[in-house]
């Protein structure tokens, strides 16, 4: 059983630097030992324990057991939860073996996947957390995991497992061990991984790069890792390298100062200039967000990604792209450049141009100032009304910023940060970067999703930690509005739920003074709050209120006499200090809303304001307990109050009453606690009783005595009331509305079980009338409701009294809280933070008092009640007072239990079935519970009193047992139906009611982080409040009692009880089958084999005769993974489980059939080719021996017990001989129920799945098992036949690799080789010839695959010796021809008609197109492999007439057979292959020709299955046949042409560089036919180009080195900036203007020679950016711009003007390198500029900003200043249309990037409006004037709407200037009507704030540009 993770360390960071690391994992864990009430083991003796269990860790290895070395992680894992310290060699060393297990081949992939979680549990490398092990402790291998990974990266194509998850297991291994890997094995890693990085295994080869390289001397790979980033368009290579780039900016944030390794720092950060520009471009790619009318994704690298190698999609990792961004800029913040003033006004030059250029940067921070012009470029997109799915991505984005910013400043903080001061962050930074982030956190703030709105709070909590004068009064300002507005429902509860983000900085007046006075006045707007018509706000009200009063204390402070005489006691601090740092800040208007006074006055003021406190309480009370009146009823099955979203209301108002309570000052506790008893005494009201139990229970926890004083003399005069007058005597035993008449019963009974549920000792004194109380309950209550009310009280009292619990968790240690002088002047304290050495916890631990009322209870109330039930159990005919009876006092006795987990310790137990196979089974290395003190009241098994609970628990067990018995036999049936599940409980209670179970566990883990987290800035702060410590204790102990709840043994009563509890599953009820499954499940967890127990059981309940529920009880328990898998990893019951399914077909209910298919399909993810061999492991491992042998080191020679290992070492042969036997009696099984008679075709097909996935490659297949297989591929079922070809296929393979490989080790890490196998030498001459191959016609040595080559070379590459004629060169091994043969019998021509037969049929699944069935390819070429030409002419007689069919299901057989021949012919002796290779040429034109659209499809995979991967001179007949293929590309048929160029279009394909000889003769045909008339001959055209160019780009180098330095040193060292055959564009270029003028008119506009080339060379464009290799279109698409945005302007072709717009669009979507983004850009503004036609200006304007938004980051300051210039033209354009749209575009450009430039252009705008008359229409200047006039007008609007949601300073006095054209003849009057509605539309949220900004006059104006009446009056 998997445990939980260890709560996150926290080492005292207060420790001297002398102290070693040891020293202080001492000093935190003595914190975490005094923290518990009872004396912890010391270092020495929990030492031992980890001796024990790594020991048998040892023996466990030694003897190769690996499934139970796996068992023992957990105990492993166990004793780290314990927080004790291992030293860090041992520590280590442990790291190595289990890095060397993972390593160990051919185990199963879940084994390795434990092993690697342990890994990285033990280095438990988590962000922000000091690490365990530096590199100097621990070294580790690289290359071991590399030979392991390459068997997942590429595995055989016949063996491969889509299922299969080794390669991301192994991928995680290394990027765990990565640090440790020497930094001296980086150049090897290069040399390795570098040559194997090509065109088609780049999405395979960056994650390796990124998962294995160590973090140090950066300067060896960065360079080429960003020289790959810019050649290449994937988002796999994004994630990765940004993840990457992340990860190293956070390590190297000190430079070179960390020492030798640590990367220097350049222009920013750790990044050169090029870099950085490159980085932040990617960032701003991230996040997604939509410009202009491109709504879709921001760039092609999905799509590209997805086209790709399909075998890399199995590489998978999650990577938040946002948060490494937020890494690289806060790593990157330093002082490394001149401060910008932001005033300067915006430079003009000379000749009046526009300069963009600023001076300096934010604070003089490169970083601060690329993040401050992201955020302004995407801040209009974190509006709510402006949201979408970016708004997911941003919001993350800003919270993962302020968590990180956080987090460096506070390292930098600490005297141990290794940064140097000059490149830490500084004040004015911070300052900065909070600014910068604040506008976007206060929009988001308000978002639609909860998410983003979370995500937006968690940043505003910590930017008001980190400047609360910034953030304060403008939350406080939205907080007032949101809760004072009552109608606007969402700005509530997102203005409540962002304060109960913020309650530290609001009360605590050491973060900020100006808070505190704010607290009572925003809980009283808090108290409408709660409603139960509004449960989220109500939600959101309570969670505020918590969040701020868990740090103050509730009392009146008016009523003590304030005094701040210097003779006072307070700290000096208090009475120097001036307040000198709380002078009023000028900064934005929050300071006229919330002025800040020194501290003395703000003191006074929170003063004053805890006078409404009293009235706030008892107020919020009331509308509380309203708020219980209008509840729903309680009732449905589990007793709730209404719905889900009551349920979630209630319980948040019990935690926030709890809070409360916890935090009143005794005199207002006394005013609530009479409130709350005048209610209760006059009021019942039957919808609330469990509410106000609720209530009553806060108060007890805090003031037991009191409460239990209050009401318990009421409440049992009113129950013994109501009992004597009748109430529950109702019998019933199901649950049921209640009774009306016994609402007074209830009510007080939940009054009793609040008042009883705390404290302890004060119950002793009311010992007697409590025990008179429970019988008098016990005998009364008689229906269901009654009787489990009585149980939860009695659970209650006993957990009262008998556990061990803190209690006290107010926010202040008590003996603080109880000081007279914190009681006068507590505000000061408010929000007190303790370091955890400070906090003083009291617990609750039973004393002997409250023993001893425990076992009163026992004998008085439980021992009468099994006394009660044994008398039931005598009599055989129950009637219903009988069951009710049997049902109420077993409902005691099992509330009696519940309520005692830790009464009593257990110790050994007498195990009468310990479950063990002793013939190869190790009792010893069972694995056990770590037995550590958790404070169980009686642990001496001696003690009378634990020999009296112990006596009473096993009575109720045999008591239940018997019952459980007595009801299995009766006939009563259903009646019975309640006692039966109230057993089930009891079992539940007797086998689970110990320590604690991981649910509650999980729960308060989970618990103590969130509380944790809540009030701490960053990972490693130490001050928290005292809640969070009284909770981190709580978790210490549970996680301490929790281990005894593990690994439990079994007893003989358990047993009986467990055998009990699987004939319940078995019930034929339904009810009672489920219950007692989840129960069972639960037990199996818990108790040591307690699975194995149940097995017999089950796997007996499917036999035949079985009653068909029984028989469904069974399978669903089977059905659970953790039985399932348990089961079939079992030696003794994993055949006898895969039986019994294939054995259930006797039982016809279809519920149950579908059941058994669930269960077969599902266990086939246990049935690994590794399973058998994981058992039965028989290799050496040289790698595990070292590390155990180094381990063995670190502790006595008495850690491995010598006996023990002698044992299990004699034991290991006899377990694998047994597990081998096992496994050949289990396939003879299933083989004999697959081929019975009767056996179904579904049974069939399942045994057919099993004989499948057992099928082993260290095993020769059994010759009936072949026949069986090959028999069933004629099977007239498709799925049969599917599986049984995919047996043949997987069953030959290995006999293929058992003849090739000579060592088992070779066998499972596929690193056999086939006897033809050589390796060439790789030199200038191989690689010349490999360019010509597809010319040359010499035989061998064949060259199949070309794995490398692309950037550098391997030494050599792998090739295959041609097989000369004469015999063939394989024999299979020896050992597998028996099974070679049967297959080889069953074939021949009767055989294959039946085949072709079946393929030839139509499928009936609906299939859109007809397509090639891989299986059916690789089953035929199995056969070829195998057989050779065996039976040859069989097969081929078959085939020819199939050749010629016209039905295309015929064909496609036809097709499938003779890919698969033609593939497998591959190793024939030369005259084999020449017959077959001449039979099938023949054949070729005739097929060729009567291929049509439907077939061509499939056809076309022929060639290509054919072409791809193989040495073109062992296919030199088909090569020649294709490349005499005709290629025409103006002739009549389309089609015909089309698929000529089908078939040459795969060549070049698959041939890759070996074209390239021929490839320039190629492209040029294709660019001389590019003019063809028909689409498809153009979409051929394209993709052939496309194909050509990337196979030519080889930037080969001679060696790696030599790559690696150029990438240093050379401008374009990938070559991705050349272009091979742009003089052919140029040529089309020069000719584009004639043929322009030559088009013909429509409608054969289509058919110009302009339209046809144009529309070609779009398409490749097109095509080829969404490709992985889209840079290299760059350099023929920018010449052709000019003529792009010509052809944007055709409306008379649609196609063409489709094209050149999407491609126009599409260059935003691909990254440029930078120096191509100001040449594009320079394309736009002449194309802007030059262009007579105003349609072409109409396009290139918007394709222009989306191009300048998506390389934002990039553009050069001269770049941004053409483009204002270009924009500023085209306001004066002449035609309207286009100035509309540069207005548009103005807009966004100042947006997003040029808001410094507003007040130049502001007044260069309201100049020109002043400067104009409109003349009178008839003048002749009255065009030019309206004109230049409209650009004015465009201009200011264009600046009105740069911000939507904000009204700048120098906005309302536009509106005077607008305002008096708003008359003026349209244009005019339309654009300034238009802008003030747009204005209207997204200020309406904000009016209420933004009209303040506005005078009289100005809103006066902008009602007149409005038109008619004012809006805003």
């Amino acid at each position: 059983m998997s445990i939980l993770e260890p709560p996150t360390p926290e080492e005292d960071d207060n420790l001297s630097p002398e102290q070693s690391a040891f020293e202080k994992q001492l000093a935190s864990l003595q914190i975490y030992l005094d923290s518990v009430p009872y004396e912890c083991e010391t270092i020495e003796e929990m030492q031992a324990k980890l001796e024990d269990i790594v020991g048998k860790i040892m023996i466990c290895a030694e003897a190769k057991n690996w499934l139970l070395l796996t068992t023992w992680d957990g105990m492993l894992q166990c004793w780290l939860l314990m927080r004790y310290p291992m030293p860090k060699t041992t520590r280590a060393k442990l790291v190595r073996l289990y890095y060397e297990l993972c390593l160990v081949p051919g185990l199963e992939p879940r084994v390795t996947r434990s092993w690697a979680d342990m890994l990285s549990r033990l280095l438990s490398n988590k962000p922000g957390l000091k690490r365990k092990l530096e590199a100097t402790d621990l070294e580790l291998p690289w290359q071991p995991l590399w030979r392991a990974l390459q068997k997942e990266l590429w595995p055989k194509k016949r063996l491969q497992d889509t299922s299969r998850n080794v390669v991301n297991i192994l991928l995680y291994v290394a990027e765990q061990s990565k640090r440790y890997y020497p930094a001296t094995e980086i150049p090897a890693m290069l040399e390795t991984f570098v040559p194997m990085l090509t065109k088609d295994s780049v999405l395979t080869m960056v994650p390796v790069l990124t998962s294995f390289l160590p973090p140090t001397h950066t300067h060896l790979y960065l360079p080429a890792l960003f020289r790959l980033w810019e050649a290449f368009n994937s988002s796999v290579v994004d994630d990765r390298l940004i993840e990457l780039v992340g990860d190293l900016s956070e390590e190297h944030v000190a430079g070179k100062s960390v020492g030798e390794g640590g990367a220097e720092w350049k222009d920013v950060g750790i990044w050169t200039e090029t870099e950085w520009t490159m980085l932040i471009g990617k960032g701003l790619g991230s996040m997604n967000v939509p410009v202009g009318a491109t709504r879709g994704a921001s760039t092609t690298g999905g799509h590209a990604d997805r086209t790709g190698d399909r075998n890399s999609l199995r590489i998978k990792k999650t990577i938040n792209r946002q948060h490494a961004i937020a890494k690289i800029l806060v790593y990157s913040m330093a002082m490394d450049g001149p401060v910008r003033q932001d005033a300067a006004p915006t430079p003009r030059s000379k000749e009046g141009r526009f300069e963009a250029q600023q001076t300096g940067f934010l604070e003089g921070s490169k970083a601060l100032d690329s993040l401050d012009r992201l955020i302004t470029s995407t801040e209009s997109f974190f509006h709510p009304s402006n949201s979408g799915q970016w708004t997911m991505s941003l919001t993350n984005f800003i919270q993962r910023l302020m968590s990180e910013f956080s987090r460096r400043w506070k390292e930098e903080e600490s005297p141990a940060c290794q940064t140097p001061v000059t490149h830490r962050l500084t004040p004015a930074i911070r300052r900065a970067f909070v600014k910068t982030l604040r506008t976007p956190a206060l929009l988001s703030m308000f978002s639609k999703d909860p998410v983003s709105m979370a995500y937006a709070q968690a940043s505003l909590r910590v930017m008001a930690l980190l400047e609360p004068a910034l953030i304060m009064p403008e939350l406080l300002e939205r907080a007032y509005g949101g809760l004072e507005v009552v109608n606007e429902t969402h700005r509530t509860t997102a203005v409540l739920s962002m304060l109960s983000a913020v309650p530290l900085p609001l009360v605590s007046e050491k973060l900020w003074v100006g808070g505190q006075k704010h607290l009572v006045p925003l809980l009283e707007l808090c108290v409408p709050g709660i409603d139960l018509n509004d449960p989220i706000k109500t939600i959101c009200a309570t969670m505020f209120i918590v969040a701020a009063i868990q740090h103050v204390k509730i009392g009146d402070l008016t009523m003590h006499q304030s005094s701040f005489s210097l003779s006072s006691d307070a700290p000096a601090e208090s009475v120097m200090d001036t307040s000198g740092d709380y002078d009023p800040l000028p900064d934005g208007p929050e300071v006229d809303h919330f002025p800040i006074f020194s501290k003395d006055q703000e003191r006074n003021l929170a003063r004053e304001s805890t006078a409404g406190l009293a009235d706030w309480v008892t107020s919020l009370f009331r509308r509380v307990l309203a708020l219980y009146e209008n509840l729903p009823e309680e009732g449905g099955k589990k007793g709730t109050t209404g719905g889900r979203q009551e349920e979630s209301v209630l319980k948040s108002i019990k935690n926030m009453i709890d809070i409360i309570c916890l935090h009143l000052s005794d005199e207002l506790f006394d005013l609530v606690l009479k409130l709350v008893y005048d209610y209760a005494t006059v009021n019942a009201k039957s919808n609330a009783v469990r509410a106000f139990g609720q209530l009553i229970a806060c108060l007890a926890r805090v003031k037991p005595e009191q409460t239990i004083a209050k009401f318990l003399p009421f409440c049992i005069m009113q129950t013994q009331e109501e009992l004597k007058h009748g109430a529950s005597s109702i019998r019933t035993t199901s649950t049921h509305a209640a009774v009306p008449s016994d609402t007074t019963l209830h009510w007080n009974m939940s009054i009793l079980r609040g008042c009883l549920g705390y404290g302890g000792p004060a119950l002793l004194k009311y010992k007697e009338q409590i025990l008179e109380l429970l019988k008098l309950l016990i005998d009364k209550t008689k229906s269901e409701r009654g009787y489990t009310g009585t149980g939860r009280l009695i659970t209650r009292i006993l957990h009262t009294i008998g556990s061990v619990y803190p209690i006290n968790s107010r926010f202040m240690n008590t003996a603080e809280w109880d000081d007279p002088e914190f009681n006068s002047d507590h505000n000061r304290q408010w929000g007190r933070l303790y370091e955890p050495q400070d906090v003083k916890i009291e617990w609750h631990v039973p004393t002997q008092d409250e023993i001893a009322l425990v076992l009163d209870i026992l004998n008085e109330i439980a021992e009468p009640a099994l006394d009660k039930i044994e008398d039931l159990l005598r009599v055989d005919n129950w009637d219903n007072v009988a069951r009710n009876d049997f049902c109420r006092y077993l409902h005691v006795l099992k509330s009696v239990w519940s309520g005692l987990p830790t009464l009593y310790q257990e110790h050994d137990k007498n195990v009468t079935h310990p479950c063990l196979d002793d013939e190869c089974e190790v009792a010893g290395l069972l694995v056990t519970h770590i037995n550590v003190k958790a404070g169980f009241s009686l642990t001496d098994p001696r003690d009378r009193r634990y020999q009296t609970v112990l006596k009473h628990r096993t009575r109720y067990g045999d008591v239940i047992h018997s019952a459980a018995t007595k009801l299995r036999q009766s006939t009563e049936g259903e009646d019975h139906i309640d006692a039966v599940i109230a057993v089930a409980k009891a079992i539940d209670a007797f086998l689970l009611e110990y320590g604690m179970t991981r649910g509650n566990y999980d729960g308060l883990q989970k618990n103590y982080n969130q509380a944790r987290d809540l009030n701490r800035m960053w990972s490693k702060q130490k001050e928290n409040t005292r809640l969070v410590f009284v909770k981190r204790a709580q978790v210490y102990h549970s996680g301490r009692v929790y281990m005894h709840a593990l690994y439990r043994r079994r007893s003989a009563l358990d047993d009986k009880l467990l055998a009990d509890l699987v004939e319940l599953c078995l019930s034929p009820y339904t009810r009672v089958r489920r219950h007692a499954q989840s129960v069972l499940h639960n037990v199996c967890g818990y108790y040591v084999r307690s699975t194995r127990f149940t097995l017999p059981t089950l796997l007996d309940a499917l036999k035949k005769g079985t009653e068909p529920d029984r028989m469904k009880g069974a399978l669903y328990v089977l059905w659970n993974k953790g039985t399932a898998a348990y089961a079939l990893t079992d030696q003794r019951f994993h055949g006898q489980y895969l039986l019994t399914l294939l054995e259930s077909q006797h039982q016809e209910k279809p519920s149950i059939q579908k059941l058994v298919g669930n269960l077969s399909t599902d266990c086939l993810t246990h049935l690994t080719e590794e399973a058998v061999h994981t058992d039965a492991y028989t290799q050496d491992t040289l790698g595990v021996k070292t590390a155990l042998r180094d381990l063995k080191a670190e502790f006595s020679s008495s850690a491995v017990d010598p006996s023990l290992l002698a044992e299990a070492l004699q034991k290991a042969p006899i377990r694998a001989t047994r597990r081998k036997h096992m496994y050949n009696q289990t396939i003879s099984a299933i083989l004999a129920a697959a081929v019975a008679p009767a056996t179904h075709w579904r049974y069939v097909e399942m045994a057919t799945r099993f004989l499948h996935a057992l099928l082993r490659r260290d095993v020769p297949t059994s010759p009936d098992i072949a026949n069986f297989f090959i028999e069933h591929t004629l099977s007239p079922q498709p799925t049969i036949r599917v599986y049984a070809q995919r047996a043949v296929v997987k069953l030959a393979a290995f006999v293929k690799i058992r003849t090739y490989a000579k060592s088992e080790e070779e066998l499972w890490l596929d690193e056999w080789a086939n006897p033809l196998q050589g390796q060439l030498p790789v030199t200038a001459e191989v690689v010349r010839d490999l360019q010509r191959s597809a010319e040359d016609d010499q035989n061998g040595p064949y060259i199949d695959k070309i794995p490398t080559g692309f950037l550098t070379w391997t030494p050599s590459l792998k090739c295959y010796s041609a097989v000369e004629p004469g015999e063939s060169p394989f024999s299979w091994e020896s050992q597998s021809r028996p099974c070679l043969d049967t297959m080889r019998d069953a074939l021949g021509a009767e055989y294959y008609s039946k085949l072709a037969m079946l393929w030839g049929q139509e499928s009936n699944r609906k299939e859109g197109k007809t397509q090639l069935r891989s299986e059916n390819v690789t089953f035929i070429k199995t056969i070829a492999k195998m057989f050779e030409n065996d039976k040859l002419e069989d097969l081929l007689n078959v085939l020819d007439p199939l050749l010629g069919e016209s039905d295309k299901f015929k064909q496609r057989g036809a097709a499938e057979i003779l890919a698969g021949l033609m593939r497998g012919c591959k190793h024939w002796p030369k005259q084999l292959s020449d017959n077959l290779w001449a039979w099938t040429i023949s054949r070729l034109d005739r097929v060729f020709n009567q291929i049509k659209p439907d077939t061509l499809g499939f056809w076309e995979s022929v060639f290509s299955a054919q072409l791809v991967n193989l040495d073109p001179r062992r296919n030199q007949p088909l090569v020649r046949w294709i490349l005499a293929l005709p290629l025409e590309f103006h002739g009549d048929s389309a089609f015909a042409m089309s698929k000529s160029l089908a078939v040459f279009g795969i060549l070049v394909d698959a041939l890759g560089i070996r074209l390239n000889s021929l490839s320039d003769k190629y492209a040029n045909m294709l660019f001389d036919n590019a003019n063809t008339g028909y689409a498809e001959i153009r979409n051929h055209i394209s993709r052939h180009l496309y194909i050509l160019i990337s196979s030519q780009w080889q930037p080969s180098y001679p060696s790696t080195n030599t790559f690696l330095d150029a990438c240093q040193v050379a401008c374009d060292p990938l070559r991705i900036r050349e272009a091979s055959h742009i003089n052919r564009i140029n040529e089309i270029l020069l000719q584009f203007p004639k043929w322009r003028g030559e088009r013909l008119p429509p409608p054969r506009v289509s058919q110009s020679e302009y339209d046809k080339v144009g529309l070609t060379l779009l398409q490749w464009i097109w095509v080829s950016s969404h490709g992985s290799q889209a840079s290299l279109i760059f350099p023929y698409l920018i010449p052709m711009l000019p003529d792009i945005f010509k052809m944007s302007e055709l409306n008379d072709n649609s196609d063409l003007q489709t094209y050149s717009s999407a491609v126009l669009y599409v260059l935003s979507a691909v990254n440029p390198v930078p120096d191509f983004v100001d040449v594009i850009l320079q394309k736009f503004v002449a194309a802007i500029k030059s262009s007579t036609s105003w349609r072409i200006r109409l396009h290139a304007l918007p394709a222009l900003v989306v191009f300048f938004y998506r390389n934002l980051m990039v553009i050069t300051p001269d770049g941004v200043s053409k483009v204002m210039d270009v924009l500023l033209d085209c306001l004066a354009d002449e035609n309207v249309e286009v100035r509309e749209m540069s207005s548009k575009a103005l807009s966004g450009v100042v947006r997003c990037s040029q808001r410094q430039s507003i007040m130049s252009l502001k007044s260069r705008f309201i100049t020109l409006a002043r400067q104009v008359k409109l003349p009178p229409r008839t003048q002749p200047n009255y065009a030019e004037s309206l004109r230049s006039l409209h650009s004015a007008i465009l201009g200011l609007c264009a600046l009105v709407e740069c911000f939507p949601y904000s009204v700048e300073p120098w906005m309302p006095s536009l509106t005077e200037v607008l305002a008096p054209h708003a008359t003026d003849p349209p244009p005019i009057s339309t654009t300034i009507r238009k802008c003030a509605s747009e204005f209207k539309k997204t200020h309406q949220d904000t009016w209420h704030t933004d009209q303040q900004a506005f005078n009289e006059d100005q809103l006066q104006s902008l009602s007149t540009m409005l038109v008619g009446t004012s809006y805003y009056a």
